[in-house]
């Protein structure tokens, strides 16, 4: 990170638990060259063992993600990250209207098969990562299963857990891989109008949809990170934290970058 990315990130850190009575005691390293390691392995695609002697020792830095992971700490400061970056133009932490889609992914050989499943769609042996995006593109939730398991099986799950975080949506927008009773579902379960944008039969090649390609946009993003170009983790959360990951390095870069008409 910058100095200036540095100034961003350290206020909205978790605070450790022995800076609030609650016990333990300080880290041996400091925080900014914890994540420096991670956001580098992340982008590099690098396993664990490799880390360069310039980090701490890997099995600290391992410990370092295994706790946040377990203990939810990534996802807490992301989303802080995500309220900073929608307040400084100007809008609401809260969003309003999200979009909902899935990718399928191809899966190292470490993973198990109790979380790999085949796409026949995309011809995908792997995982499908299913993931809620606000309208500025960020990540609201997102959930790792098998490739096999279906669109509106997982939308359930995660849009009962977006509804519970996020009191304000009231819009989603979906394609025509979530029609059928999930509407309904979504109305009377969660309060949400699940809006379905299809692709008319007269299109032909690529064509711009309206706002589905603004999931489709933090897909790219995430392609753009080596470890997340397969899935290479053993476990789902650990999957879903690395995305998560991934997205703290795009927000932070937005909350560094001076506005237009700043020096």
């Amino acid at each position: 990170m910058t100095d200036a990315e540095w100034a961003v990130v350290r206020p909205l850190l978790p605070v450790p638990g022995w800076l609030r009575g609650r016990g333990g005691q300080p880290e041996a390293y400091c925080h900014r060259a914890m994540l420096d390691a991670i956001r580098y392995l992340v982008d590099n695609g690098i396993k664990w063992r490799a880390m360069p002697a310039d980090f701490p020792p890997w099995d600290r830095v391992y410990a370092f993600f295994r706790r946040w992971r377990d203990h939810g700490l990534v996802r807490e400061f992301h989303d802080r990250l995500r309220g900073q970056v929608r307040e400084k133009p100007g809008r609401d932490a809260e969003p309003t209207a999200a979009v909902i889609d899935s990718q399928s992914v191809k899966a190292d050989a470490v993973v198990g098969s109790e979380s790999r499943g085949f796409d026949g769609g995309k011809l995908i042996n792997g995982r499908k990562r299913h993931v809620v995006v606000e309208t500025l593109g960020l990540l609201l939730a997102v959930m790792v299963t098998a490739a096999d398991v279906g669109d509106r099986t997982a939308a359930k799950v995660l849009l009962e857990q977006v509804a519970d975080a996020h009191h304000r949506l009231a819009l989603v927008w979906a394609d025509g891989g979530y029609t059928g009773s999930l509407v309904e579902h979504c109305l009377a379960a969660f309060a949400l109008v699940l809006a379905i944008v299809k692709r008319s039969d007269d299109m032909r090649g690529f064509v711009v949809l309206p706002k589905r390609w603004i999931v489709e946009r933090l897909f790219a993003h995430l392609m753009r990170s080596r470890r997340l170009v397969r899935d290479f983790e053993r476990r789902t959360t650990s999957a879903e934290a690395m995305i998560y990951w991934s997205m703290t390095v795009l927000m932070t870069g937005r909350l560094a970058r001076p506005q237009r008409g700043q020096a």
